[in-house]
C-alpha cells in the first residue's frame, strides 16, 4: 500500500494521556466507538481513559470491563487510568496494587482533588513502589470565586494544591503528574520542583494554550458567560495563557493532553451556572497547537514532541516513537489544510466546543494504528500497490 503524503508531515501517532470516554454510564455523551473514532480522526493512536465513569474505574473488575469494551469497539489503543480512591470519594483508597496488576498506567481521581494530605502521601509512596504516576487534579474546593464568569477554582487555589503536592513528593518520594496546568504560579512551582530533581511532570490542555477568560470572547462570537466556554480549570487571564505557553516551550510542561470531555448539547445551554464543565478535544488538539508554531512560540518539532514522546514518556507507554521495531502508529497531517469545526464535521458524539465556526489550519490525512490505515484524504490519495 502506498500513501501519497506530499505536502504533509509524518510523525508518530499522537498520544493523549488525559481523556474521558464516558464509559461506563454516559453513552448519551460518548461511546467507546465514537470517542476512539474521534481520536483517530484527530491523529491519536493511543489515549488514556480517566476513571470517572459510572461506576468509576476503581477495581480490577471495572478495568477488565473497560478493556473488554475497548477490545470490542475501540478504534485506537486505550490505556486505563485507575482511581486513587474508591468511588472517587476522596476517602478510602482503592487497591492500587491490584489496579496496577490489571494494567492501569496511572492513578487519578480526575475531576476531584485529593484533599487529604495523608492519603495523597500514601498514593505517592505507592506510585514509587508500583512504577506508576499519580495524576493530580489541583483544586481547592474552598477557593472558588462565585462572582467570576466561570465560577470555579482560582489560580491561588490551583497553586496552593500544586505546592502542597510538590512538598509531599519532596518528603515522601513518588511520581507526581499535574493535570491541565492553567496558571502562571503553577508553572513557576513545577519548574522549581524539576530543577530540584523531583519527579514532577505536567500537562497543558489545548484550550488553556489558546483562549483567555474574557479577551477572546468576541472572536469566538460568544459572551464571556456562555456555557460553551465553561471548563475546569477555567479559562484564565492572558498572563496565565502566556506563562503556560512559555512552560510548554521550555519543557517544564512536556505534554499536551486534551482533557476530552464530551457533553450533550442540552448540558451546555443556559449560561455558566447550569452548564457542564468541559470541551471535546481529540479533533482540535493538533490544529490548535499548530497555531503556536505559526506565531513562533513552539517549533514544529516541539509541538509534535508534546503530543507524542512527551506524554508517552510520562506514563511509560509504548507509543510516541517511529523507531525501528516499534509499533506502526503513525500520524500524517497537512499543516496548511484549512477547515472549520462544526456539528457536522466533528466525529465525536458530542460537539461541545467554543471553536465552532473558527477557521483552523492543520488536518490529519491518515492515521495508521498498529499498521491499519485510516484515510481521511479521499480515495485519490490512497492507492494499493502490490510489491
Amino acid at each position: 500500500m502506498t500513501i501519497d503524503a506530499r505536502g504533509c508531515v509524518v510523525c508518530p501517532g499522537l498520544v493523549d494521556i488525559h481523556a474521558h470516554l464516558r464509559y461506563p454510564g454516559f453513552v448519551e455523551k460518548e461511546t467507546i466507538a465514537s470517542g476512539t473514532s474521534a481520536a483517530v480522526r484527530g491523529g491519536f493512536t493511543t489515549v488514556c481513559a480517566m476513571a470517572n465513569g459510572e461506576p468509576p474505574t476503581d477495581s480490577p473488575a471495572r478495568v477488565e470491563q473497560l478493556n473488554a469494551m475497548v477490545q470490542s469497539e475501540g478504534r485506537c489503543r486505550v490505556a486505563v487510568v485507575g482511581a486513587i480512591t474508591r468511588n472517587l470519594a476522596g476517602s478510602g483508597p482503592a487497591d492500587w496494587s491490584a489496579l496496577k496488576h490489571e494494567g492501569c498506567t496511572a492513578l487519578s481521581d480526575d475531576g476531584n482533588p485529593v484533599m487529604s494530605p495523608e492519603l495523597m502521601a500514601d498514593a505517592l509512596r505507592a506510585s514509587e513502589r508500583l512504577g506508576v504516576p499519580v495524576i493530580a487534579h489541583e483544586e481547592t474546593r474552598d477557593g472558588t470565586d462565585a462572582g467570576a464568569p466561570n465560577p470555579c477554582w482560582t489560580c491561588a487555589g490551583e497553586a496552593a494544591m500544586v505546592e502542597r503536592d510538590i512538598e509531599l513528593v519532596r518528603r515522601y518520594g513518588g511520581r507526581l503528574h499535574i493535570a491541565h496546568v492553567s496558571c502562571d504560579r503553577s508553572v513557576e512551582l513545577i519548574g522549581a520542583a524539576q530543577a530540584a530533581g523531583l519527579a514532577v511532570t505536567a500537562e497543558a490542555a489545548p484550550h488553556h494554550l489558546d483562549l483567555s477568560l474574557c479577551e477572546d470572547a468576541p472572536s469566538l462570537g460568544l459572551p464571556p458567560a456562555h456555557g460553551c466556554r465553561k471548563v475546569n480549570p477555567p479559562l484564565r487571564a492572558r498572563r496565565d495563557v502566556e506563562a503556560v505557553r512559555a512552560g510548554l516551550s521550555d519543557g517544564i510542561i512536556d505534554s499536551v493532553a486534551t482533557d476530552h470531555a464530551p457533553h450533550a448539547l442540552s448540558e451546555k445551554l443556559g449560561g455558566m451556572g447550569p452548564a457542564a464543565f468541559g470541551f471535546t478535544g481529540f479533533e482540535l488538539a493538533l490544529p490548535l497547537l499548530l497555531r503556536l508554531v505559526r506565531v513562533g512560540q513552539l517549533s514544529l518539532v516541539q509541538a509534535i514532541a508534546r503530543l507524542t514522546c512527551g506524554p508517552a514518556r510520562t506514563l511509560g507507554l509504548d507509543a510516541g516513537s517511529l523507531a525501528v521495531g516499534r509499533r506502526a502508529d503513525i500520524c500524517v497531517f497537512d499543516p496548511l489544510s484549512e477547515w472549520t469545526p462544526t456539528r457536522d464535521t466533528l466525529v465525536s458524539k458530542s460537539k461541545n466546543s467554543p471553536f465552532h465556526g473558527q477557521k483552523l489550519q492543520g488536518r490529519v490525512r491518515f492515521t495508521i494504528q498498529a499498521g491499519e490505515v485510516h484515510s481521511f484524504a479521499g480515495d485519490h490519495a490512497l492507492r494499493a500497490a502490490r510489491a
